[in-house]
């Protein structure tokens, strides 16, 4: 069976959803006229038109809340320490924060195992605190994601403990209980199948009470849900709800497509080899992405939709290519996932401008009107700046990715630190790692840590974080120059550069929401587009040199319908582009990135 991370991402370590928006309080936030070129200082929320919801041009960050900011000295991040950096990402220019998940759980899975979705976990403060929290990001202009992990519980969850305690009990079916195939010589029964779990070992634990196993996608204290059985759904539905009244924006749903399991319980198909752990790599065509799946995000696109203020879902969907991306839209009809997340551009992990070109392009072509959703760094997985950086260029590669991003026709979709250039900080000792697949792997699987590290905030000790003795994890050690104050202060610096963007990504109506046309569509070492301007506004081109060596190139704007020659840089950080005047015999220094108007 594939690992955890292929599950998830399919690309962790070398392998390889969010209902958002305002209550009706907030739902002037999402309501402000056609977009001007607006004014440097202005973050308001920008829409072009009353009929574009928010989310469709939005900045959206994730937090990993242990890691951002501790407010109460014990080192591990919390709700009041994010309230206290909204001011921070107001001036960066974030429209919502997805929050991955704060209700109590054992932490075992650190949250992703939940053992009550209607509350918050006292580490992380009170129902108060989140109140508190929601209030000044919305005064903050930003909207607040909540990450809903509908998959599995915790194994201490109340519904859990009691459908384990007979085949009797009103919850006996709310998990995916099963018979053993039988017993072997020893009398120890045999699980139903060779499915396996992606964090180590069979998918199926045996609970003496009902004398049956059940099944586990993810650790053994993580029970897979019944999903067909309505009342599971029903009471999932409810505790999404009881968010979306305190006025969340939505939810990234986590493992989404792993919700239904095939009855006739067939083996998985070997693919080869051994994962990390020992285990027989598996295919996982009867245990994700079933078709049953879409009926329920159908139903549950129609719930969050009975709300105001545009409530968005987005989708961790790591799916083998935009055909199945397509599908979590709902296809033609719309009625699935606003958002799914499209890891085909973002985790190519490989700096190649005809594979960037192509992934970006079916996503321009492929999934009809739909808007996509790039990203490309996130809590499960290595930072991108190891992934497609060289160990020389990786700041100026880190800048293309950026440029893609926020210049590219997506929604786009950040992790904490990106924006400064944080690194992977991987354990050196398995005695040190706290993620449990790192523990039951190591060192094949150095686990995620490494990615969790403490933000960066200045050059004081714990970065700024904390102030306790010690710190849940430990700084990553380039903090004394790698931080958010220490950038501030340099123009050319990374958190200046995604600055500059996001704001060129606000006050420029092409970049905006204008169309976008690939260029030079054979060259195999600069990409570039356009971004026409709409209503006369001018057009916009980028073009990012993903090699070692100066690239000339001479764009033809008039292949995607627009007029004219002449340019004014908009942003770059090559110094000798600043003061280009022409679309033609442009060189781009090595890794270089450039965003000009066409005039």
């Amino acid at each position: 069976m594939i690992s955890h991370q292929q599950r998830k991402s399919k690309i962790f370590h070398g392998f390889i959803l969010i209902t958002a928006a305002a209550i009706a309080s907030i739902t002037s936030l999402c309501c402000t006229p056609a977009l001007a070129e607006m004014p440097s200082a202005s973050y308001a929320l920008a829409k072009h038109s009353a009929n574009d919801p928010w989310w469709k041009h939005a900045v959206i960050y994730e937090i990993y809340p242990r890691s951002f900011q501790d407010s109460n000295h014990d080192g591990i991040g919390d709700l009041n320490g994010i309230t206290s950096r909204l001011g921070y990402l107001q001036s960066l220019g974030i429209d919502a924060v997805w929050l991955s998940p704060i209700y109590p759980s054992p932490q075992v899975d650190f949250g992703y195992d939940i053992s009550d979705y209607e509350n918050i976990d006292a580490q992380y403060g009170t129902l108060a605190d989140f109140d508190k929290l929601l209030a000044e990001a919305k005064k903050h202009d930003i909207r607040i994601v909540m990450d809903m992990v509908l998959n599995h519980t915790s194994d201490k969850h109340p519904w859990f403990e009691e459908s384990k305690s007979s085949r009797t009990n009103p919850k006996a079916d709310w998990y995916c209980w099963q018979d053993p195939k039988g017993y072997d010589a020893n009398g120890k029964p045999i699980p139903p199948n060779n499915w396996i779990s992606g964090f180590g070992g069979s998918a199926w634990e045996w609970v003496p009470e009902r004398k049956q196993f059940y099944y586990h996608m993810f650790y053994k204290q993580q029970p897979d849900l019944n999903w067909r059985n309505p009342a599971v759904e029903k009471a999932m539905f409810d505790s999404m709800r009881f968010w979306l009244d305190r006025g969340v924006a939505g939810f990234r749903l986590d493992a989404i497509p792993t919700l239904f399991e095939d009855l006739q319980l067939r083996d998985e198909p070997e693919t080869g080899g051994t994962n990390a752990q020992g285990d027989p790599n598996l295919s996982d065509i009867y245990t994700s992405n079933l078709p049953e799946v879409h009926d329920v995000i159908r139903r549950m696109r129609t719930m969050v939709e009975s709300y105001p203020g545009d409530r968005v879902l987005i989708g961790e969907t790591y799916l083998p290519n935009v055909q199945e991306l397509d599908k979590w839209y709902g296809g033609d009809k719309h009625d699935e996932l606003q958002l799914p997340m499209d890891m085909q551009v973002g985790f190519t992990n490989k700096l190649d401008a005809n594979l960037l070109r192509q992934r970006i392009n079916d996503a321009e072509t492929k999934i009809g009107a739909n808007q996509p959703l790039f990203v490309f760094d996130n809590h499960d997985n290595h930072r991108s700046w190891e992934r497609y950086g060289d160990g020389v260029h990786n700041e100026a590669i880190s800048k293309i990715l950026a440029t893609l991003l926020l210049t590219s026709r997506s929604t786009a979709l950040m992790y904490y630190g990106e924006e400064l250039g944080m690194v992977t900080s991987t354990p050196t000792h398995r005695e040190d790692v706290k993620d449990p697949i790192g523990i039951t792997g190591w060192p094949k699987e150095e686990g995620r840590d490494g990615e969790r590290t403490p933000m960066q905030w200045d050059d004081t000790q714990d970065a700024g974080f904390s102030d306790a003795a010690k710190t849940w994890l430990p700084v990553a050690s380039d903090y004394t120059t790698i931080n958010m104050k220490s950038e501030e202060s340099e123009p050319t610096s990374m958190l200046n550069w995604y600055k500059e963007l996001i704001e060129l990504r606000r006050k420029n109506r092409a970049i905006h929401y204008g169309a976008m046309v690939m260029l030079d569509e054979s060259n195999p070492s600069v990409l570039s587009f356009i971004r026409k301007g709409p209503g006369g506004k001018a057009s916009v081109v980028v073009a990012v040199n993903c090699t070692s060596e100066p690239q000339s190139v001479s764009l033809n704007a008039q292949a995607a319908g627009v007029s004219g020659t002449a340019v004014k840089t908009l942003a770059t950080d090559a110094p000798s582009l600043k003061g280009a005047s022409s679309l033609n015999n442009i060189t781009l220094p090595p890794f270089s990135s450039w965003v000009a108007s066409i005039q």
